[in-house]
């Protein structure tokens, strides 16, 4: 019997950051980097990073729901970010480094709703939760450099991970 996989896609600010939380977890098939949400098609990195596409950075997330539910996704996504800052994650700043929450269906939809007021409502915050929740968007694969950047790159992902503020500001708001 196939085992029925579903999508997801998540923007955190620059996708480097975003793929190692969600790699190698069981149930989760693959981690792709990307762009989605723009106006240009087939983006490559260096028009999306001008902020002028409209595209944001993502991971675009094949799993297995029975194995690792979209609500679990939604516990690993929300601790990786800033969902207060409207212009970037971190160092990383424009448009393209927004934070959102790509569904696939109305269940994502409504799943990612509730984890959202959930958060705001938890008082984690002072400012608003600004991360957006929005369809599915065409998703165009990021060129291969930046596939796996953290295994491929350890050294310059390390370095950026710890010029970058996300981890500190993960542990104090997270306890990760």
């Amino acid at each position: 019997m196939e085992k029925r996989l579903e999508r997801a896609m998540f923007a955190g600010g620059c996708f480097w950051c975003m793929v190692q939380p969600f790699d190698k977890q069981p149930g989760i098939e693959s981690v792709v980097s990307g762009y989605a949400g723009g106006t240009v098609e087939n983006p490559t990195y260096e028009q999306v990073k001008t902020g002028t596409t409209g595209h944001y950075e993502v991971v675009h997330i094949t799993y297995v729901p029975e194995l690792f539910p979209f609500e679990k996704l939604l516990s690993l996504y929300w601790p990786q970010i800033d969902p207060t800052d409207p212009d970037g994650q971190f160092h990383d700043r424009g448009p393209q480094y927004r934070t959102a929450i790509f569904y696939e269906n109305e269940e994502q939809r409504a799943l990612a709703e509730r984890s959202r007021e959930a958060l705001e409502k938890s008082g984690k915050f002072k400012k608003p939760i600004v991360t957006s929740i929005l369809p599915m968007a065409t998703f165009y694969p990021a060129e291969e450099e930046h596939q796996q950047f953290y295994k491929k790159n350890p050294m310059a992902y390390k370095e950026d991970r710890e010029k970058s503020g996300r981890d500190e500001f993960i542990y104090k708001h997270w306890g990760k």
